[in-house]
């Protein structure tokens, strides 16, 4: 393995329904470069529903550039349209690309925004407040707040923290 060579990871989504199609074209892709001078290797990576990706190499950056492009490439890439959608193109040289790490760090989830945070707040408290006030507060109407209160809030708790979709999700 020299300093020099150029290797590539294409990534590409796989349209539903024709996820089976992606790796015989990837194989047969790779066929075709290997014919071209300078490509010592390549293959492709299927992880479930995930991307995939396919990685090849050549001897310089020259020879990468060819292949890439090269009407037979662009031959290739129409094929692909039909059921995959590039996603990414990286390209390293030498034999470090092996080692260093090419996954980047997760992005800290931001939290939502407050009015959205009100918004599911409100959607899960009024309809149980609500039905209290309208069905079990008037048999409690003779007790003092406080005591009024406590059923409301176990209620209310309750059935906002246990009940299946009674609160919905939040995206920001």
């Amino acid at each position: 393995m020299t300093s020099n060579h150029a290797t590539v990871t294409v990534a590409f989504q796989a349209v539903p329904g024709r996820r089976a199609d992606f790796q015989p074209w990837a194989w047969g892709m790779l066929n075709a470069s290997a014919q071209k001078p300078g490509f010592p290797g390549g293959g492709v990576l299927v992880d479930g529903e995930a991307e995939r990706h396919v990685v090849y190499r050549f001897a310089s950056k020259g020879t990468v550039r060819a292949w890439e492009d090269s009407t037979a490439q662009a031959q290739w890439d129409v094929q692909a349209a039909d059921f995959a959608r590039q996603t990414g193109h990286r390209s390293m040289r030498g034999p470090k690309v092996w080692f260093d790490s090419q996954t980047a760090t997760p992005k800290t989830p931001t939290p939502p925004a407050k009015w959205k945070l009100w918004f599911v707040n409100m959607r899960a408290a009024f309809p149980p407040v609500l039905l209290f006030h309208l069905i079990i507060l008037p048999y409690l109407g003779s007790l003092n707040p406080p005591v009024r209160t406590f059923p409301l809030c176990l209620c209310v708790t309750a059935l906002v923290t246990w009940i299946p979709n009674a609160g919905s999700s939040i995206s920001s």
